[in-house]
């Protein structure tokens, strides 16, 4: 028989691990005086490439971002 006493509460309360950990570090940037609160909020986004694979070779990469296009 589990107990739930072992749970963590992340886990408890029907979250991931990375959606946790995202609402922590977003509220700790949000706690942050000027000039470092927009430092790190500027560090938070992401950018990444996508290839396609094509008979064995990869197609030319498009760069895309986690943030909303400006």
């Amino acid at each position: 028989m589990a107990s739930n006493a072992a749970v963590p509460f992340w886990r408890a309360a029907g979250m991931t691990y990375i959606t946790y950990s995202n609402l922590c570090a977003n509220l700790v940037r949000n706690c942050l005086k000027e000039p470092r609160r927009t430092e790190a909020l500027s560090r938070e986004k992401v950018h990444f490439s996508v290839s396609k694979w094509v008979d064995g070779k990869p197609e030319k990469p498009t760069i895309r971002s986690d943030t909303p296009e400006e």
